[in-house]
């Protein structure tokens, strides 16, 4: 088992990492502050193929690899999680699920622009009444009579970049009977008429990468927009989503090692009694406890990534991994933030320095795309088989 990088995955490392704490780092707590979109930065990261990590050059992305992503990913996450929410949601969830199930020119068409950084994506699966159960969705697509377009009408909620999205996939329930096999996905022009978007959500954390709910009222959606064949969407929605928990995988290692930095430099400047607080075992403890769980959940987000690389190839599943990765992840993530608050005191709860952003922002790597205790569902029933 090899664990070195390659030349070419060491060089997006390091162009990742540059480009986060000249662009990204310095904004920061700003657009935290203010809420704002960061238009600017993700254009500027479109056209380095951060928007498009993954995608191949003919679609308009970088044609990368898996392990590269997640690289590319931590780095932003490092400087600012909300700039690595938008990442991940265009790179795994919007163009990951068009590029695996779209027809030629659902790519060049729904893909090229926001692989380039030129528009923004976005994945609307969850309901106001259901999130974890997504096979109970509400949202109605009915075929129209002449078969030329689908009638679409409901409200998804907690919709990432929906408030600046153009383009959006989105589940719909085709046939009620059928129930998780009765939904479809399709690919939604957010431009056109019958799609209302509501107020962008007040969030603790992650405060930059916008969220509303969507309203589709009597929106006309073309039949050639659709993704895959009717009643695949669900099946659809949940591969897509093994994809999408590395990539939040990755950026809950990228909040975590920030944490860890941060606290590993104020461990050794800060002095109480007479000596740098690092010397206390106490603290040494908590310093320990960060980087053992650091490198153990990046290296589970690594294997993981690296599992999805094979699955092009060979179409193998990786949901198990996943999720592993993503539940140890987003609870280090977590665990790091909280202890980076303890170990900086004082200043830990001022708003003066980072600290306190790693722990609002961690908290929604353990909720989205799949809550801590759905991802334990999932990795017990990947491992008994039982229902």
């Amino acid at each position: 088992m090899d664990f070195q990088l390659s030349d070419e995955q060491q060089m997006m490392q390091t162009v990742a990492r540059e480009f986060a704490q000249r662009e990204v780092a310095p904004i920061a707590a700003e657009f935290d502050a203010s809420g704002e979109f960061p238009f600017e930065t993700i254009r500027k990261a479109g056209e380095l193929g951060f928007m498009g990590v993954e995608v191949p050059p003919e679609y308009g992305g970088a044609g990368l690899d898996a392990i590269s992503y997640v690289l590319m990913l931590e780095e932003i996450a490092a400087a600012d999680a909300a700039h690595a929410t938008i990442m991940s949601v265009n790179n795994s969830l919007y163009c990951g699920g068009i590029l695996q199930f779209g027809t030629e020119e659902q790519k060049q068409k729904f893909v090229r622009p926001v692989a380039s950084g030129q528009a923004i994506g976005a994945y609307a699966l969850t309901e106001p009444q259901s999130g974890s159960d997504a096979a109970s969705m509400r949202t109605r697509a009915a075929l129209a009579a002449d078969g030329t377009h689908y009638v679409i009408n409901g409200k998804k909620s907690w919709i990432t970049s929906g408030p600046v999205a153009d383009y959006m996939l989105l589940f719909a329930v085709t046939d009620p009977e059928k129930r998780s096999r009765g939904i479809s996905a399709f690919i939604i022009d957010c431009r056109e008429p019958g799609l209302v978007r509501g107020k962008t959500e007040p969030k603790l954390g992650i405060r930059a990468s916008a969220t509303c709910e969507i309203e589709l009222v009597d929106y006309r959606c073309p039949v050639e927009h659709r993704l895959g064949r009717e009643g695949e969407g669900f099946a659809i929605a949940m591969q897509v989503l093994d994809a999408g928990r590395i990539g939040i995988a990755a950026q809950a290692v990228g909040i975590a090692r920030a944490a860890y930095e941060a606290s590993l430099a104020y461990a050794k400047e800060r002095k109480a009694f007479g000596a740098p607080i690092g010397s206390f075992q106490m603290i040494q403890q908590k310093l320990a406890d960060m980087k053992c769980r650091l490198d153990a959940a990046r290296l589970l987000t690594w294997r993981a990534a690296w599992l999805r690389e094979q699955a092009k190839r060979d179409g193998r599943r990786y949901t198990l991994e996943g999720s592993i990765a993503k539940l140890t992840a987003s609870e280090t993530a977590m665990f790091c933030a909280h202890a980076a608050v303890q170990i900086h005191a004082g200043m830990g709860y001022s708003k003066e320095l980072p600290v306190e952003r790693y722990f609002r922002d961690a908290k929604i790597t353990e909720i989205y795309e799949g809550t801590s205790e759905i991802q334990r569902l999932v990795i017990a029933r990947q491992e008994t088989g039982l229902r």
